[in-house]
């Protein structure tokens, strides 16, 4: 509560009406001044007239409202009974509107009034009205509160959402610390802060770092000082909030060891570093947070590798399976460019490339239909011109489902999607059986146009009808950007700092003899 009666300075945007001062004087001016503004008033022995322009001094208002409600001012002073003299006419749901026009801090203000008041402004509807108009989305906001605020293992709250406070909620989110936000992925790292609309820089991890994925704490050292220097932020000062790469996929012990190997190299050089606190998620539980769920099958278009993760309940079930194929961005890129050889179409440099596979490359419905159609369109690359491509369009993603086209040996999405399908149905690690039948896709070449209505038709052709009836496939919710989404809903949580980080005095390595430097 604290935190929302916090004197915030007034955005700039924020236009006080004329004629009206506003002060500490009275709560109580301030949200009938709402009321004015919201509906005609009636004042005794006057016509109803909306709040006029020629109202300009604020003894002239407070006339006015005590005519309404019955109540004294004195030298700035509010006396009242436990009722909410007149107002108690309007209907309860008229009044949360009017409350609803307020800055929370002013609203919360009139709970002082009497305990009518406190009972009013205490109601879960008024916040839930403040909530939705904060920057995050309320469908981004009601899904993380409600099913990730125990932390890991992620636990049900189906049946205490009627006893959530959403007004507790605003004020924990309000004291929430803002984070820093990092998406090391192997072809690309985002970073940004998480009260940001978005990724305020991206770095090329590969080119600039290479494997990012390995545990030797210089490496880490190098990639994680060079972010904080970017940002402008010394590490000391915000926990950070980090999305872990999807390696060794086995749920073999050496698979185990050396995730955990990898994981401890990652928080002692944070720590090391001095940061207060540090939450770490795999990347595909991310983007299945991202996408407002906690259950599915999360498809990772990598840098190297396309992996299929199934999650229940927030956890990666490795013991299912996770299905990996040999076809990556980086793959897609490079038979691009063949393509672009084989028709005599001249570039400068791979940034081109895929330049052309972001703007102009899709995903055929049915290839063959496709290779009769007239598909060119042009596009322009800054500082090379234009580029007109043709059938390279569709054939580039084609590789995803036939990867021989490329000359690869391994399955193709849809067949790593089935089988990992067939694994979850098979092992009945829930009583609902349709956990694994959303199906998000993730990852900066996943944007391709058709890819999900394509991969959800080849999955409709080839899975049994038992488990194909229900498959939804989603695009990726948030473009290139969704593991870095996931991590934001998760900081602005309100449980976020007890529930999700972990602090160094927390942190008991094994052993740091074991850390490869």
């Amino acid at each position: 509560m604290d935190a929302i009666l916090a004197d915030d300075p007034e955005p700039e945007d924020q236009k006080t009406p004329k004629g009206l001062p506003f002060s500490e004087a009275s709560s109580v001016l301030t949200v009938l001044l709402a009321l004015l503004q919201a509906t005609s008033v009636s004042t005794p022995n006057s016509e109803p007239s909306a709040l006029c322009p020629e109202v300009e001094s604020c003894s002239k208002m407070e006339t006015i409202l005590r005519r309404i409600i019955g109540l004294s001012t004195h030298t700035g002073q509010i006396t009242a009974g436990s009722s909410l003299g007149s107002f108690d006419k309007i209907p309860e749901d008229v009044l949360l509107q009017i409350l609803s026009l307020l800055e929370p801090k002013d609203a919360l203000k009139m709970s002082l009034v009497c305990k009518s008041w406190s009972s009013l402004v205490s109601d879960d509807r008024l916040w839930v009205s403040f909530l939705q108009h904060q920057a995050e989305s309320w469908e981004s906001i009601f899904f993380a509160e409600t099913n990730l605020r125990t932390g890991h293992p992620i636990q049900s709250l189906s049946n205490e959402i009627h006893d959530l406070s959403f007004m507790s909620i605003y004020s924990k989110r309000a004291q929430v610390p803002g984070s820093v936000i990092i998406d090391g992925g192997s072809g690309y790292c985002k970073f940004g802060w998480s009260k940001y609309s978005g990724p305020s820089g991206r770095s090329a991890t590969f080119l600039e770092f290479g494997n990012i994925e390995s545990p030797m704490y210089s490496k880490q050292q190098h990639f994680f000082s060079t972010v904080y220097k970017r940002m402008q932020v010394k590490p000391h000062s915000h926990p950070v909030v980090l999305s872990m790469p999807l390696i060794h996929y086995d749920d073999t012990e050496s698979a185990k060891a050396s995730r955990r190997q990898l994981k401890e190299a990652i928080y002692s050089t944070l720590f090391d570093l001095n940061v207060p606190a540090v939450c770490a998620v795999n990347q595909a539980t991310l983007a299945l947070y991202a996408a407002r769920r906690t259950s599915g099958i999360v498809i990772n278009i990598g840098f190297q590798v396309t992996s299929v993760v199934p999650i229940l309940n927030g956890k990666v079930m490795r013991e299912v399976g996770v299905e990996v194929t040999g076809i990556g961005a980086l793959k897609l890129t490079g038979f691009l460019k063949e393509l672009l050889l084989q028709n005599n179409i001249r570039f400068g440099s791979l940034y081109t490339v895929r330049t052309l596979k972001e703007e102009l490359c899709y995903v055929a419905s049915d290839y063959d239909a496709e290779l009769c159609k007239n598909t060119e369109a042009s596009c322009e690359v800054n500082g090379e011109g234009f580029f007109t491509l043709s059938k390279e369009r569709f054939q580039t993603g084609e590789i995803l489902f036939q990867p021989r086209i490329a000359g690869v040996r391994t399955m193709g999405l849809h067949q790593a999607v089935a089988l990992c399908m067939d694994h979850c149905h098979d092992s009945e690690l829930s009583v609902d059986d349709s956990w694994f039948k959303t199906v998000v896709l993730s990852g900066g070449s996943a944007c391709l146009p058709g890819l999900a209505e394509r991969l959800e038709k080849e999955l409709q052709e080839l899975l049994p009808p038992s488990i194909a009836n229900g498959v939804r496939v989603l695009p990726p919710p948030y473009g290139t950007n969704s593991a870095w989404f996931g991590a934001k809903l998760i900081s602005n949580l309100s449980t976020f700092p007890t529930h999700w980080c972990v602090k160094k005095k927390q942190f008991r390595p094994k052993s740091r003899f074991n850390l490869i430097w």
